[in-house]
């Protein structure tokens, strides 16, 4: 592995400087997590060769006056289980040095940068998911008069990491603008009104190595957005069209790409309600156009439904995004009766109800020869949506507290996913349809020990010939106990008693607990873990099942 000189001369001085605010400050965290692993043929877990697994970060940050710098080194030695495979080794994996004051702000090396919504660009990283696709170049932001930002990005995307930086094939520019009209002209400031405008345009260059067909090199990605204000009222839209991209997930299509979001939103106290739509078609967006699954991704579609946290609702049926094509709608409303009241009780009472849907785009060709050259297979139109249902949640939950140490939770989910296009299990066709029944317990002891349970059921529907849909019914139950402001223990027991196989029918208990002292905390978890999709954001990776230790290590300087 090399080791740049730069690097290590720049901790030693950064050190040295820390705690020194007129020489600049340093500043990071490291986190570390470490799996020893069993085997268990009953629920599929493998044993590695290695039988310990360990992944470890470490971010520092120096800053002085306007000079700025940092890297991150990272270990996989090797990865742990769940991310890709083309993780290994020691080394830097991100590493960047710049400039910024009021009216320029530069950085040369590793960035990370989002575009609007980020349906034309987004470069970002997610830990718990394994997913980094930064840029590795330059990235330039001007601020040449209020209420103007300028940004330009020019690099390769990271791919990989094999003791360094690997990265995709292709080059990826973009440009960005966005201008609050209310800061630019002096006869809007102060209006109820606030307005913000944007647009821009992103490019990517993959040379043309293909033997059967004529591919672009160059694809563009360009759009414009808006966001208005109006007292307890926001409206916000994009529109992104992309260039024709035959690519591994279209089938090699010649179709242009379109993507648009919209999100409506008003709130008061005690009532927020949000409605969102989206129409996306042929928008997936890479790098190099050969890759699957969540590589060299340059765009993000922001997912269209409610982020769970429940064990049973997040795990079990999660909804993927689907770049290549969906409408989806999403309306929340949360709504607080009045404490004091004979519904709301002493402390008041919280309701919240979200809808979320999905379907298929509708695809046309009534007006296309098929036979041609041109390589277009369809024609699709903004929110001109099919009958597939892709995916449909429909959850409310209702919070109380009764008395100052105790409170309750009850929730309900409707979730209905299409497990022939969105998949995940193989062990189901056509939609499956879960109900989820939740309650949450809390109860403070004291001033410094508390409990909390919860108690989830989750029911599937039986499949067109009568047989138990996918493995069945599962109830999960958790139990928390803390002990401020440094202790926490927590037992969960995931049981799949409904599953067609009687030797399947598997209790995944799982026991953790930690400590907790100022930016520092340490758990340590021992039990089994299902296999199955580990999502944020619509963003999706497989972890295998596993039975045996994890401990984890995270501090803040």
């Amino acid at each position: 592995m090399k080791k740049p000189l730069f690097y290590i001369f720049f901790i030693i001085s950064s050190i040295s400087l820390h705690g020194q605010n007129e020489l600049g400050s340093l500043t990071g965290n490291v986190e570390s997590i470490f799996q020893y692993l069993n085997q268990d043929s009953l629920i599929e877990a493998n044993q590695p060769d290695s039988k310990s697994l360990i992944n470890t970060y470490m971010n520092v940050f120096y800053t002085n006056k306007g000079f700025k710098a940092g890297f991150r080194i990272e270990s996989y030695l090797p990865r742990i289980q769940g991310y890709p495979n083309r993780f290994d080794g020691t080394g830097l994996g991100m590493r960047y040095i710049g400039y910024q004051n009021n009216f320029v702000d530069v950085t040369l090396g590793s960035f990370y940068e989002q575009f609007g919504s980020g349906m034309s660009l987004r470069a970002y990283e997610d830990r718990a998911l394994g997913y980094d696709n930064l840029l590795d170049g330059v990235r330039l932001v001007l601020r040449p008069f209020r209420g103007v930002i300028l940004k330009g990005v020019y690099g390769l995307q990271r791919y990989s990491f094999e003791s360094r930086i690997i990265h995709g094939d292709g080059i990826v520019r973009g440009i960005d603008s966005e201008f609050n009209l209310n800061s630019i002209f002096k006869k809007l400031e102060g209006k109820k009104l606030d307005v913000t405008i944007g647009g821009s345009f992103v490019s990517k260059y993959q040379s043309d190595e293909n033997q059967t067909y004529v591919l672009p090199e160059n694809t563009g990605a360009y759009g414009g957005r808006a966001s208005l204000r109006y007292g307890r009222f926001n409206l916000d839209g994009e529109y992104i069209i992309k260039g024709q991209d035959p690519s591994t997930d279209n089938g090699y299509i010649y179709n242009y790409g379109h993507a648009a979001l919209f999100n409506f939103g008003y709130s008061q106290k005690g009532l927020g309600i949000v409605l969102s739509a989206k129409s996306v078609d042929n928008m997936s967006y890479r790098s190099d156009r050969t890759k699957e699954l969540t590589d060299l991704f340059i765009n993000f579609l922001p997912a269209m439904n409610k982020t769970h946290t429940y064990n049973l609702v997040s795990s079990i049926y999660p909804y993927v995004t689907q770049p290549v094509g969906e409408i989806a709608y999403q309306a929340e409303i949360l709504y607080t009766i009045k404490r004091g009241s004979k519904l709301g009780g002493k402390y008041g009472t919280s309701i919240n109800a979200n809808f979320s849907t999905a379907y298929k785009p509708l695809q046309r060709t009534e007006n296309i020869d098929l036979n041609d050259s041109t390589g277009v297979a369809y024609e699709s139109r903004l929110f001109d949506q099919s009958d597939s249902l892709l995916w449909r949640d429909i959850n409310v939950n209702i919070y109380r507290k009764f008395t100052k140490n105790f409170n309750a939770r009850l929730s309900y989910f409707n979730i209905c996913l299409n497990n022939d296009v969105a998949k995940v299990t193989g062990d189901a066709t056509g939609i499956i349809q879960s109900h989820i029944g939740v309650v949450e317990l809390g109860y403070k002891i004291n001033k410094k020990h508390s409990l909390r349970l919860e108690l989830q059921g989750l029911f599937v529907n039986k499949d067109k010939v009568g047989n138990i849909n996918d493995k069945g019914n599962w109830a999960t139950l958790l139990l928390e106990y803390n002990v401020s402001p440094h202790w926490f223990f927590s037992v969960m027991d995931q049981y799949n008693y409904g599953n067609p196989q009687d030797d399947l029918r598997v209790h995944y208990i799982y026991g953790s607990f930690g400590y907790i002292k100022d930016a520092t905390r340490i758990t340590i978890g021992y039990g089994k873990q299902r296999e199955g999709l580990f999502c944020v954001g619509g963003v999706c990776r497989f972890v295998p099942a596993s039975n045996g230790l994890t401990l984890s290590f995270t501090h803040s300087f």
